[in-house]
C-alpha cells in the first residue's frame, strides 16, 4: 500500500491557503470599552468568577497592545525661505527663492550647510554622479526629499517662488477694484 504525500507545491504553503490562493482576511476588531463586556456577560448570566477572569485576561491585553501604540513625538519645524540673490540686489528688486523647513530649535544660519550637505550627499549617488547638481537652484529641483529629510531639511516648494516686498503697513483705504 502506497502512501500519498501531498505535491511539492502544497508542502510549504500555510494551511488556509492550500484551498484558497490567498490566506483569509483577518479584519481588525473595533475597540469596545471593558466594562461594556463586564455588562454584557452579567446579562447573559455568566458566573461570577468566569466574568472576574475574562475581565482580568482583557485588561491585561488591553495594557499590551497599549504599549505598542506610542510614537515619537513629532519634530516642531519653523519655516525659512532661501532667497536666490546672486548679484546682491535685495533692496532694489523682485527675486525668487525657496521655501523650505527646519527643526524648531535649530539655528535658522545652519539651514543652507544642511541643504550643503544634502547636495553633496546626492552628488555621491549614482544618479548624481550622472547628473551632479551645480547650483542651489538645481538642489532645490532635482535632489530627493530622502537627501533633505536625512539633513533635517524639509523643501516646501520645488520650483522657485517670487518673493514680494512690502512695507508691512495696511493702507488706511479701500483697495480700488480693477
Amino acid at each position: 500500500m502506497e502512501i500519498w504525500t501531498p505535491p511539492t507545491s502544497l508542502l510549504n504553503r500555510p494551511l488556509s491557503s492550500i484551498w484558497i490562493d490567498k490566506p483569509f482576511p483577518i479584519s481588525p476588531m473595533p475597540k469596545v470599552d471593558i466594562n461594556k463586556v463586564a455588562e454584557s456577560l452579567k446579562r447573559h448570566s455568566v458566573e461570577p468568577a468566569q466574568m472576574r477572569q475574562v475581565i482580568e485576561d482583557l485588561n491585561r491585553i488591553a495594557d499590551a497592545t497599549s504599549g505598542e501604540e506610542e510614537k515619537a513625538p513629532a519634530i516642531k519645524k519653523q519655516f525659512a525661505i532661501v532667497i536666490s540673490d546672486p548679484e546682491n540686489r535685495l533692496p532694489s528688486f523682485d527675486f525668487a527663492g525657496w521655501v523650505i523647513q527646519i527643526p524648531e530649535e535649530e539655528s535658522v544660519g545652519l539651514a543652507m550647510e544642511r541643504v550643503h550637505r544634502a547636495a553633496y550627499e546626492f552628488n555621491t549617488t549614482k544618479k548624481g554622479r550622472l547628473l551632479p547638481v551645480k547650483t542651489i537652484g538645481e538642489a532645490m529641483e532635482s535632489v530627493p526629499a530622502k537627501h533633505f529629510k536625512e539633513q533635517q531639511v524639509w523643501v516646501k516648494t520645488k520650483s522657485p517662488v517670487l518673493m514680494l516686498k512690502t512695507d508691512n503697513v495696511l493702507p488706511k483705504e479701500a483697495p480700488v477694484e480693477a
